[in-house]
């Protein structure tokens, strides 16, 4: 099977392979697979060409497990960009994503993080294209300044250290189920925008719209590490990042339902 190839900016490029490499790294102390990135070169990468399965029960419960790994193999501060990329080239579907070259240039907690460097700069893309505005815009910010204080902060799932490094794009269509020879599949990550994050970022895109037998995955991912008390409750709070960069891209639907969520807490 041939390869898949893709061509993009250099910056965007450089985050998704530095994002792979820095995923795929945490495979043989258990992490979720990784797409193998095959080659790179300025505006293009190749990675593995991988048939596409059907999941079972015990595939999307393995899947939790091993993404728990992928957490809890952690990284230093919010922000943090993977190792060899500049912060500077840092990108999110050819978005600009603040990211951070050391630990004292980023926030100190969680919600400020957040609410600051991944909701508020595609929230104004979306503000500045007229795309939200009023009240719908007012319950946004209203929510937001609840983040950035920290209300919604929580600790990582159980083993994972302060900060988690996560896969930062993890909607369903970025989880391919490769199919393997006995007619199962393993979730796979592509197209990663990693950073250090919050665990429960990841979880909630990919609930956001939708993931085969998210259930079953969400109660691996428990078994092997117990998620915060609440963390239902939060769901909301993590997909404003997604919903707020679909905002920035495409508009339309997405700010009210971006104004939707928000409104739960604001």
């Amino acid at each position: 099977m041939s390869p898949f190839r893709k061509h993009a900016s250099p910056a965007a490029i450089a985050t998704e392979a530095a994002s792979l490499r820095w995923l795929a790294a945490v495979i043989p102390d258990g992490g979720a697979p990784v797409v193998p990135l095959l080659a790179t070169g300025d505006g293009w990468l190749e990675t593995e060409r991988l048939a596409v399965g059907r999941p079972g029960t015990g595939d999307a419960e393995e899947f939790g497990r091993r993404l728990a790994a992928t957490h809890a193999a952690g990284a230093r501060w919010w922000g943090e960009a993977p190792p060899g990329l500049d912060p500077e080239e840092s990108r999110l579907a050819e978005l600009v994503q603040p990211a951070f070259a050391r630990g004292e240039d980023a926030p100190g907690g969680w919600g400020e993080f957040y609410a600051e460097h991944r909701v508020r700069p595609y929230l104004q893309k979306g503000v500045d294209r007229g795309e939200l505005g009023g009240a719908a815009l007012r319950d946004v910010e209203a929510t937001l300044a609840r983040v950035a204080d920290g209300e919604f902060d929580a600790p990582q799932p159980e083993g994972c250290g302060a900060v988690a490094r996560i896969h930062g794009d993890l909607w369903g269509g970025n989880l391919l189920w490769a199919a393997r020879d006995d007619g199962g599949a393993d979730g796979t990550l592509i197209d990663p925008a990693a950073h250090g994050g919050h665990a429960e970022t990841d979880l909630a895109e990919l609930a956001l719209f939708g993931s085969p037998l998210l259930e079953r995955t969400l109660a691996g991912y428990n078994e092997a590490a117990p998620l915060a008390p609440g963390w239902r409750e939060r769901v909301g709070i993590h997909q404003l990042h997604m919903l707020s960069v679909h905002v920035a891209l495409f508009g339309g639907g997405y700010a009210a339902q971006l104004e939707a969520v928000a409104r739960r807490y604001a």
